[in-house]
């Protein structure tokens, strides 16, 4: 084979027909019956009315009910039937708008048997908790990400087990999961294209603090009280008195996010092991801090390094103080993931996947179209195709998460301590 380009193209569908067929494969799976519910492992009909309880209604719980609402009048049987917040107000609201109850505490809302699903959409620190719960309460879960806060690796190991140990649906709110790019370049790095993998490398860029201007303020005289469960928004994390600041500007403070590593690497850095099929990393370091935002606490750049047993080092980059991601689409955010291995690079380049073999490699260049791009309904449309089949398998399952959070925890351990995170596999545990 000569080293002459050469474009190889796959039938692909444009997003109009993507959106369509995804919503038909959601009505078809009611064609046949499935062995239980989404609740409680009773028998049901397929396409019988999925009753969602939403978890956070602020405005990510907010956008995800209106992702169902979408879904709905696409044809899918599924409702928001219940709504829970710590606070009354947002609750109150989107739960008018559903005509759906009203719950100020999650596990009233897991107790209520109209609810099948949960979707989880509160501060990082809560959500691992309130899947735990879910799962065992029989319902399935999607779930926003981070899995876990960047303190919490006990939690995210216990929930991937009680996930594995259960017979529940489990997605990671990593929508970029649904983009068949991801999935086609699996498939080659599988199939041998590129050789054996040695390295990847990924990111995210953008502009913007999430402080005063990202998260406003509802009631700046708001007080813990009836309205306002102040004790359920700390829930492990410090005790500390109520700060208005604190409760709706959270992203700002390290006691409840991480910045970029753990709210934005895991879009970025979740397509990577999936496509090189990665499990627990060996080590990782990281460097980065304020650079731009000094009224937050958590860093605005975030760079680190993550080598796994495999022989294979993932580069993960970013910062909130620039948007280019190095592609020439300003304002992307999202670096597209380089995959480099003994014979040859994968990327993608606008709605082409592409090869790029190495010299010696004596392979022709390739392109590859892609069959659909990332899009939220067809995430959460996923989700919902797999409560109704039973298949656990989603787009981002929880062992997935599990995996690609450990490598970010180990990131954020080795920015605080200035040393290097290891992983004892062992032990399954984080060592610095």
């Amino acid at each position: 084979m000569t080293n002459e380009r050469k474009a190889v193209k796959t039938n692909g569908l444009n997003r109009r027909q993507f959106i369509s067929r995804t919503a038909a494969a959601t009505l078809a799976a009611g064609a046949a019956a499935v062995p239980a519910s989404c609740a409680g492992g009773q028998v049901q009909r397929a396409n019988e009315r999925i009753g969602i309880g939403l978890i956070g209604a602020g405005g990510r719980g907010s956008y995800l009910a209106g992702v169902v609402e979408r879904l709905k009048k696409r044809g899918d049987n599924i409702d928001i039937v219940a709504v829970c917040d710590a606070y009354r107000p947002r609750m109150e609201k989107v739960a008018e708008h559903f005509g759906a109850k009203r719950y100020m505490d999650h596990r009233e809302l897991l107790a209520d048997p109209n609810v099948d699903a949960v979707t989880i959409a509160t501060p990082d620190h809560i959500h691992g908790y309130q899947a735990i719960d879910a799962i065992r309460a029989r319902k399935d879960v999607y779930c926003e990400k981070p899995v876990t806060h960047w303190r919490q690796f006990d939690l995210a190991k216990r929930l991937a087990t009680v996930v594995k140990e259960s017979d529940r649906v489990f997605q990671l709110g990593t929508q970029g999961m649904s983009d068949s790019a991801w999935h086609q370049m699996r498939k080659l790095v599988q199939d041998g294209l590129i050789g054996q993998p040695i390295h990847a490398e990924c990111g995210y860029f953008r502009v913007g603090d999430w402080g005063e201007r990202g998260m406003p303020i509802d009631d700046p005289d708001v007080k813990p009280g009836p309205d306002l469960n102040w004790e359920a928004f700390l829930g492990d994390s410090p005790k500390r008195p109520f700060d208005v600041s604190r409760f709706f500007r959270w992203r700002m403070y390290e006691d409840y996010s991480g910045g970029p590593v753990t709210d934005l690497f895991p879009h970025s850095l979740t397509p990577v092991t999936s496509i090189l099929g990665l499990k627990m990393p060996s080590l990782a370091v990281a460097t980065g801090g304020k650079f731009r935002y000094e009224e937050r606490e958590v860093p605005d750049t975030f760079n680190m390094l993550i080598d796994y047993p495999e022989k294979i080092t993932v580069a993960v980059l970013g910062t909130q103080g620039n948007d280019y991601d190095g592609t020439g689409a300003r304002g992307a955010g999202g670096r597209i993931p380089v995959i480099r291995g003994w014979q040859g690079s994968l990327t993608v380049k606008g709605e082409e996947i592409v090869f790029t073999p190495i010299r010696e490699a004596k392979k022709a260049p390739q392109t590859f179209s892609i069959e659909h791009r990332e899009d939220m309904e067809g995430h959460y449309g996923n989700f919902i195709e797999c409560c109704r089949s039973r298949t656990k398998e989603t787009n981002s399952p929880a062992d997935l998460a599990y995996c690609t959070q450990t490598a970010l925890l180990m990131g954020m351990a080795s920015l605080r301590s200035g040393k290097t995170a290891r992983f004892d596999a062992s032990k399954e545990e984080i060592v610095v």
